[in-house]
């Protein structure tokens, strides 16, 4: 528990206001005890035959050159991705032994430190077990640290589309259109679209990592939702709403990564489909959590709303969310090692990687490489495009719904916000028969014949893709008052089913 508040963002502010006195790492603690291998390194003189340029692959010990050669004679695959700077495995491997399943756990060995050609020490994980890699820490905390993700994204993604069943009051009080009532929803939607190219590359810097970026900017959400809630005029609900979706962007720029750096392969897929889940589901439970809310205390209410889920949410994040960037903690690590035993040598991957980059030219690479990459790979532009186009028409359902369920089924604002759940209905669909899918077909496969081409994965969206559109058939051509509500609600949930096991894929 020490350990989770400690590398929480509260933990770190405690640690600053104490001078490093309180919740102390191993390294600066008195009865640490620096690891052999770090000591002999330390001790002894660089000779060439020792050496590697520092941006080559470090060298493997001669254990793990043999265990290495060993998985190669049994056809083994090492799938874990373990996110260190290293390319050493730091857990589990796959084992192919008779068509029999999967994880072994490798021996725990002490990983040595590399010397790079200008001398310098590189600090890596001390063990292959080291328990200050995310992927190493125990199933519990793993899963506790995915569930305050889902939890925040969840708070976000709601935010979005739980003003709907406010939009007439925003009319009444305002004296807009119904064009300009939905703005509110189309600029929140539009802010965190955006943010992602600012965040997204901000936490991916060493010195920066994850946790300073989802602390900051959920804090300002939390902060911003208040006087969103009691915003006296049109043009300042704009501007207010145009900056929650900006902050509470994260969770759709870094979610995934997080993820990322805490499971193994295997685990992985389940996580990312979990997260996807929520996201998705969030603005369908929008208008279900305030329509009768709205209809019994006024539009305000459901703007409130933010500020009651958000906030338990941040405190959450403050308080548990451990940072999971591995550059981040090896940088980090390496400084403490470095004030420890007085030697500049010791420095990480990434302070290697950087030391003579500006920074001013660093931040602005960190910038622009994604939108470059974005702009000129094909796979990446395509996927882009296709899902802001299934967003698109799934933030369209908060107008169309009205127009269904109100106009032609005579709904009230509360039980149109039970037909949202159709949507839920189709995700969990979705999720279940993903899950079924990687548990097994693509783990199986994996273990048997090792690593595939990704587009082995997308086989599941060949047949998803026909969905939507038959969905969308189905739900435009029986809205009408002689059909009963139940049949458009249904070819939403196909929508539903199908979007959603198409991001699964992608």
């Amino acid at each position: 528990m020490e350990e989770m508040l400690r590398d929480s963002a509260i933990g770190q502010i405690i640690r600053f206001l104490s001078k490093d006195k309180l919740l102390q790492y191993p390294e600066e603690r008195p009865d640490f005890v620096l690891p052999e291998a770090y000591l002999r390194a330390l001790n002894r003189e660089k000779r060439p035959e020792q050496t590697e340029p520092s941006n080559a692959t470090p060298t493997i010990t001669d254990d793990e050159a043999k265990e290495s050669k060993e998985l190669n004679d049994n056809s083994d695959v090492d799938l874990e991705g373990k996110g260190s700077n290293s390319s050493r495995r730091s857990g589990s491997s796959i084992r192919r032994s008779g068509g029999e399943e999967p994880l072994e756990q490798t021996k725990s060995h002490p990983l040595a430190p590399h010397l790079t050609a200008d001398g310098h020490i590189l600090v890596d994980w001390y063990a292959s077990d080291d328990p200050a890699n995310p992927q190493n820490w125990s199933s519990g905390r793993q899963n506790f640290v995915c569930a305050i993700i889902l939890f925040y994204t969840f708070a976000v993604y709601c935010g979005s589309a739980i003003y709907t069943t406010g939009e007439e009051g925003v009319r009444n009080r305002f004296g807009v259109s119904t064009e300009n009532a939905s703005l509110p929803l189309s600029l929140y939607v539009l802010a965190y679209g955006v943010g992602p190219l600012i965040w997204a590359p901000l936490s991916e810097i060493p010195i920066i990592g994850r946790n300073p970026v989802y602390a900051v900017t959920f804090t300002l959400f939390v902060i911003l939702s208040i006087p969103t809630s009691v915003v006296g005029n049109f043009a300042g609900l704009l501007v207010l709403r145009f900056l929650q979706g900006f902050f509470g962007s994260p969770c759709l720029a870094n979610g995934a990564a997080t993820l990322g750096d805490m499971f193994s392969f295997f685990k992985l897929p389940y996580g990312v489909a979990l997260w996807t889940t929520a996201a998705y589901c969030g603005p369908a439970l929008g208008p279900l959590l305030s329509g009768f809310a709205v209809m019994a205390k006024g539009w305000r209410w459901s703007l409130w709303e933010i500020v009651w889920m958000s906030a338990p949410a941040l405190v959450l994040m403050l308080l548990c969310l451990p940072e999971t960037s591995s550059p981040n903690i090896l940088l980090h690590r390496a400084r403490r090692l470095r004030k420890l035993t007085g030697d500049e040598r010791l420095l990480s991957q990434s302070e290697i990687d950087q030391k003579n980059i500006k920074p001013v030219h660093f931040f602005v690479n960190s910038m622009i490489k994604p939108i470059e990459i974005t702009i000129k790979d094909p796979a990446i532009l395509f996927v882009n495009i296709y899902t802001s186009l299934v967003y698109g028409i799934y933030y369209s359902f908060f107008e169309a719904f009205p127009i269904v369920y109100l106009g032609l089924h005579g709904f009230n604002i509360g039980t149109m916000g039970i037909a949202y759940t159709c949507i839920i209905v189709g995700a969990a669909i979705a999720l279940a028969i993903y899950s079924a899918y990687i548990k097994w077909i693509i783990t199986p496969d994996l273990i048997k014949h090792g690593m595939r081409p990704q587009e082995h994965r997308l086989i599941p969206a060949l047949f998803a893709c026909f969905g939507p559109p038959i969905g969308l058939f189905m739900f435009a051509w029986t809205s009408k008052t002689n059909i009963h509500w139940i049949v458009p609600t249904i070819g939403i949930a196909i929508v539903s089913a199908k979007n959603l096991l198409s991001h699964d894929q992608n």
